[in-house]
């Protein structure tokens, strides 16, 4: 099995690299010439760290790196199963997946990273909506072991089954979840970054305090470092997609600091300054 990436963000990278672990001859893609070559550099960087916590070897990782093809035009961008981790936009996964069609198979599956965006919406103006699935990881893709798959209306369940199997195969933890706002992990954790952001404004605590808290009460990371690493933008999308999604809802309002820090261009860990700085 081929398997192609598109976006070659911190999310695509680590898709492609849990993928080239496994084993898969891969294409990155982005039209990005930068994001390319930090993506290939971010896939080198998580290969050396492996090599030094004595996980893999130098000639392993040296192996691993060569199933890797990094490409900037789709019409490269021939796979068996396509997974795109492209912005938190419908119209443009939309317009990427009817680019990929006229590229592809029709039995290539079309999968999606979304986080939030119903995959009935992102299929209903595709050739072959029935290729089309929700394949959910989450950040940092190649080390966090959930994956969401999500069958939208007209999902084939062949395909859904082929997608379940290809994320285990990846050493992930595959769940089948329905298609509705946020799927399953979405729904639940938003409110850990909107109730974060609330007591912000709120001025009850500043954010690391309000992070220090959550650490010391069992979470790896608090909702302001998380959402540095997911990328500040990114998780604003989400809440503001929910939010539509759920009619407007006061208990997935964004937040303005976070529409301000998004305003500032201050993203996160990707950027080098989200709700805290990063020297590298």
């Amino acid at each position: 099995m081929k398997v192609a990436v598109a976006g070659a963000g911190v999310m695509g990278a680590g898709i492609a690299l849990s993928s080239i672990q496994a084993g898969y001859q891969t294409l990155l893609f982005d039209v990005s010439e930068t994001a390319l070559e930090k993506g290939k550099a971010y896939i080198r960087k998580e290969l050396e760290k492996s090599v030094e916590k004595g996980k893999t070897t130098t000639d392993k990782a040296s192996q691993t790196l060569t199933l890797l093809t990094a490409v900037n035009k789709t019409a490269d961008m021939k796979a068996d199963i396509i997974i795109e981790a492209v912005l938190e936009n419908l119209e443009i996964k939309q317009e990427l997946f009817k680019q990929l069609e006229t590229v592809n198979s029709p039995e290539t599956i079309l999968a999606t990273n979304t986080s939030s965006i119903p995959i009935t919406q992102i299929a209903r103006s595709l050739q072959y909506p029935n290729r089309v699935v929700g394949v959910h990881f989450f950040n940092p893709a190649h080390i966090m072991k959930l994956v969401e798959i999500i069958s939208g209306a007209e999902t084939d369940c062949n395909v859904a089954q082929k997608a379940f199997e290809w994320a285990e195969s990846l050493g992930k933890k595959a769940v089948y979840a329905a298609d509705a706002p946020g799927f399953i992990v979405n729904r639940v954790a938003r409110h850990y970054y909107v109730e974060g952001l609330k007591i912000l404004e709120e001025q009850v605590a500043n954010l690391e305090s309000i992070d220090r808290l959550c650490e010391a009460s069992g979470f790896k990371m608090g909702p302001f470092r998380l959402m540095d690493l997911i990328g500040v933008d990114t998780n604003y999308s989400v809440t503001s997609s929910m939010f539509s999604l759920f009619g407007n809802d006061a208990k997935f309002r964004p937040s303005r600091i976070q529409k301000q820090k998004v305003d500032a261009g201050h993203h996160g860990r990707k950027s080098g300054q989200g709700f805290y700085r990063y020297e590298d």
